[in-house]
């Protein structure tokens, strides 16, 4: 768009302003009239961080952190306590993943305190392994450095260990079991065509697991989302809502849009991010549905130093109340029937 193009009136607005506000107004159409009755339960909203290192942050180039997830930096672990702390003074915990590799570092007191503070620290394998691999090259970066690791071991062997031992390192370390799973990566089908992970899972102890992505529109490199990308991020609400799987497994998917689709897959920018997360929570408000805000300190401690994010998320809620909660996904599994 030119610049002449881009001061084009449309109602008496700049044209961009125009179409911002076609994409708000298409991403919540159907909502209901300012004033109506609450939705007959509570939106439940979790904000859920992943603890782990993200490649391509905080420097574009800087893709080693493929091969040491669990190496969290200062500024990662900084930013986690600092979310942390903004969360519990609005009235609400966070509920982390850990991977556990993380737990190999010196000192672990942050993590104990972010136990003692109420807040939930649940499984996310001990290397960031892909859950889903069928081949021995698929599970992890690590792994395809050093080979030798997994060496002889069926990929199904190798990642129900790799689960175990993230859970006995948080029993060893922290003194705590996890509180729930969560896969590395999301899939758009969750684990429905995986009742072999289900089944591991059951066996380790879990009840329920975190890894559904509903699949909305792209976000293209350096694009200002338009009213499609918001609809279409809106409208998957609907299908990252909690469910039990046949084999008795909960889900409990992660809602669209996450950072690092965001900055890492559409390179946005933080006011583009803000808008698009803050339509789809107040969709999943309006309804009464589950929110489960996903994040990476690694990521949005970058992109995001001042927790606009969160906090966005907090004042939403405390505008709402009600009609809107903040919670964890424990308390989210508790109500899956």
């Amino acid at each position: 768009m030119n610049s002449a193009q881009s001061t084009i009136q449309a109602g008496g607005l700049p044209r961009r302003e125009f179409l911002r506000g076609c994409a708000l107004a298409a991403a919540v159409a159907g909502l209901p009239a300012h004033g109506a009755e609450p939705p007959a339960r509570k939106a439940r909203l979790a904000i859920t961080l992943d603890l782990e290192m993200s490649r391509n942050f905080p420097a574009w180039e800087q893709t080693h952190w493929d091969y040491e997830k669990g190496n969290l930096d200062d500024a990662t672990k900084r930013y986690a306590v600092e979310v942390a702390r903004r969360v519990k003074a609005r009235g609400g915990v966070v509920h982390f993943f850990l991977v556990g590799r993380a737990l190999e570092q010196e000192n672990v007191d942050w993590l104990k305190q972010l136990l003692a503070d109420g807040h939930r620290i649940g499984n996310h394998t001990y290397d960031h392994v892909n859950v889903k691999a069928v081949k021995a090259e698929q599970i992890q970066f690590r792994f395809q450095r050093a080979p030798w690791l997994i060496a002889d071991k069926e990929p199904a062997a190798v990642i129900c260990e790799n689960i175990a031992q993230c859970t006995a390192a948080m029993k060893s370390r922290l003194g705590v079991a996890p509180s729930g799973f969560r896969t590395p990566g999301g899939f758009s089908n969750g684990l429905a065509d995986a009742p072999q992970v289900q089944q591991t899972l059951r066996e380790l102890g879990f009840t329920w697991c975190s890894s559904k992505y509903p699949s909305h529109v792209a976000a293209q490199p350096g694009e200002e989302p338009d009213a499609a990308l918001v609809a279409s991020v809106v409208r998957a609400q609907a299908e990252a809502q909690p469910f039990r799987y046949p084999g008795g497994l909960v889900e409990i998917p992660m809602n669209p849009i996450s950072d690092i689709g965001a900055f890492r897959t559409g390179r946005w920018k933080l006011d583009w991010f803000l808008r698009v997360t803050r339509a789809a929570a107040e969709h999943c408000v309006e309804r009464g549905l589950v929110f489960d805000f996903l994040a990476h300190p690694s990521c949005l401690g970058v992109v995001d130093p001042e927790c606009r994010t969160v906090e966005m998320i907090c004042d939403l809620v405390a505008r709402q109340r009600e009609r809107a909660v903040l919670t964890d996904l424990e308390a989210v599994a508790r109500t899956v029937g």
